[in-house]
């Protein structure tokens, strides 16, 4: 009687079923990983690199046409009748999706376009100021957008402008460094205007509206802003970085 060999079947490179589970699940892991590192490196990276070529190419483009033209008439709308501002719910966050009128007043230009420069040499800050505060339109372009219904440069009361603090060119990335004295400069056509700092509210509610209105003071911190009319600059953006709970506020005062 012969001897029986045992037959032992291998099945090289077939894993058992947990050790699969395990496997699939650490490929999607990594997956997800890679995709939000592309999301945060488009987010943080490539969103800035867009906006500040867009407004660095809006900057030369209108000292360009300044230099090969006369100044031209102001285009800024008259002020209401009664004199009061335009009511404003809330101080426009950066990071809101909030769009200007898609129609502007006969006699201006369009709100997303830019009409002036905004420079704060304390920060190296150079970047446009255009008319609205629309995310897609104006602030998500690397610009300063204005609130409407906000003084020109230069007149009486208060010229409120607003930016990303973070992404899209984050052109108010640093404004709470600004300090009392600090110069800040804005160039239209006609000329170029110097405002000085001279109050820093580090966090105040979105719906502190005192802030930008034509005598700014804040709602929700008395002791903050002004009570005698006078030709004022407030900066606003969102605080603290990667946020849009509160919003701070630079505000300047003119002097030539």
């Amino acid at each position: 009687m012969r001897d029986r060999v045992p037959v032992v079947v291998q099945t090289r490179g077939v894993r058992s079923t947990p050790a699969r589970v395990l496997w699939v699940g650490a490929e999607a892991v990594v997956t997800c990983g890679v995709v939000l590192l592309l999301l945060v490196v488009h987010q943080l990276w490539w969103t800035n690199q867009q906006a500040r070529a867009q407004a660095t190419q809006q900057v030369r483009a209108l000292e360009r046409e300044w230099e090969g033209s006369p100044p031209a008439p102001s285009v800024e709308a008259p002020p209401p009748e009664d004199g009061t501002p335009a009511p404003v719910e809330s101080v426009a966050s950066p990071e809101a999706d909030a769009e200007p009128e898609a129609t502007p007043s006969p006699g201006r230009p369009p709100l997303s376009s830019a009409y002036a420069i905004l420079r704060i040499p304390r920060i190296g800050l150079t970047a446009p100021v255009a008319r609205g505060v629309g995310k897609r339109s104006v602030l998500d372009r690397g610009y300063v957008g204005q609130y409407p219904g906000t003084a020109a440069p230069g007149s009486p009361g208060n010229v409120a402008l607003a930016g990303h603090r973070n992404t899209h060119g984050e052109p108010f990335r640093y404004i709470n460094r600004l300090r009392p004295g600090d110069r800040i400069r804005v160039q239209t056509r006609e000329r170029e205007y110097e405002y000085v700092v001279d109050q820093v509210l580090a966090r105040t509610a979105p719906r502190d509206t005192g802030v930008i209105q034509p005598v700014p003071r804040s709602l929700v911190k008395p002791s903050y802003g002004y009570s005698a009319p006078g030709s004022y600059l407030t900066l606003t953006t969102c605080t603290p970085e990667f946020s849009s709970a509160y919003r701070l506020v630079v505000w300047a005062k003119l002097v030539r």
